[in-house]
């Protein structure tokens, strides 16, 4: 178990998604943060947390909040999504769900099938967007924290790229032409709103601890 400032540093990042693991790991490191990072996998006994609230900052502290009360470690939880000019913002805090619950492959297909549809007749100068991420911090003592992050770009008509997930293949970031599925895994990170969300937190951490 690794220490930072004298401290044993034991981290629970409130998702089941074991990819952000590693991701979230690396950052805390070039942060100056050593951690012990456990996903929820290893708490199976801690429940799901219905995401009700209608911003990001406030599903990621309804996350967080309960994964730190359940276990008693700081905790660490995200929430994103697309937030689309044309549509006033939606699919927002809806992104994952847009088209209705199919889960895995076909939700990312229905949810961006769906979001195409509905801006079929919008002119390219009418198709920014953005991606969204907030990224709430609990400790067991009540302190909290929340950093946010956004990728402006704008939305095209067709899919392109293999990489990414949800609205990646449709996504351009500004200053770019390409689109997030595009670009290596690595090469998005340093550009996403997550990665820019996570980077934040990271930073303030280490100044906590």
């Amino acid at each position: 178990m690794s220490t930072a400032g004298g401290k044993t540093v034991k981290l629970i990042l409130a998702t089941r998604n074991a990819g952000k693991v590693p991701e979230m790991h690396a950052i805390l490191v070039d942060a100056g943060v050593n951690a012990e990072i456990s996903a929820l996998d290893e708490y199976p006994d801690i429940p799901m947390v219905p995401e009700t609230e209608p911003t990001f900052v406030g599903n990621a502290l309804l996350k967080a909040r309960a994964v730190a009360a359940h276990t008693g470690l700081p905790a660490i939880a995200d929430d994103s999504g697309l937030a689309v000019d044309e549509l006033k913002g939606m699919p927002g805090v809806l992104s994952a769900r847009w088209a209705g619950r199919f889960g895995g492959d076909d939700q990312d297909r229905a949810n961006l099938d769906l979001l195409l549809d509905q801006l079929t007749d919008t002119p390219a100068e009418r198709r920014g967007a953005q991606f969204v991420c907030a990224v709430a911090l609990v400790m067991p003592d009540g302190i909290e924290s929340v950093s946010e992050g956004v990728m402006r770009g704008r939305l095209i008509r067709e899919r392109r790229g293999e990489n990414g997930f949800g609205y990646d293949p449709v996504f351009v970031p500004e200053g770019d032409s390409r689109t997030t599925a595009e670009m290596a895994p690595k090469e998005k990170n340093e550009i996403s709103h997550r990665g820019i969300a996570f980077r934040a937190m990271a930073a303030e951490l280490a100044e906590m601890l």
